[in-house]
């Protein structure tokens, strides 16, 4: 037991979790699209119990969209992708607050919906720049 503790190391590294290829911002854009399709139903809906259930789930998939955009943050772009596009910690920060209490998860804004799709769009433009 004590030889494995003090056994040589092997330093490792890698550019993410897993090898390349399991990130997507389109993780982001469909728990997105689903809190904009919530949303309009909850609108159209005269039934109060409806509603509350629609209002639950939209704040767990804006919970969703916000992870998944983390994601991308913390475990895909890397300091090199953030010197070539500045703007992507301005971006992925904007992105994440429309989803959270400010934005879709706390209101039912369909407008805030869009915008918040706007930038997971915008995201996903550099995202796929970065694969090139």
């Amino acid at each position: 037991m004590f030889s494995r503790l003090f056994a040589p190391t092997i330093e490792v590294s890698a550019h993410c979790d897993l090898p390349c290829g399991v990130y997507d911002p389109a993780q982001a854009r469909i728990e997105a699209e689903s809190v904009k399709a919530i949303i309009a139903k909850a609108l159209d809906s005269d039934d109060p119990d409806f509603r509350t259930r629609a209002v639950l789930i939209k704040e767990q998939r804006s919970e969703l969209v916000k992870h998944h955009l983390w994601v991308l943050w913390t475990d895909y772009f890397k300091p090199p992708h953030f010197e070539k596009y500045p703007q992507l910690h301005t971006l992925v920060n904007e992105a994440t607050k429309l989803a959270g209490a400010s934005g879709t998860k706390g209101s039912l804004d369909a407008d805030v919906a869009d915008q918040l799709l706007a930038k997971i769009d915008e995201i996903a433009e550099i995202f796929w720049e970065t694969k090139k």
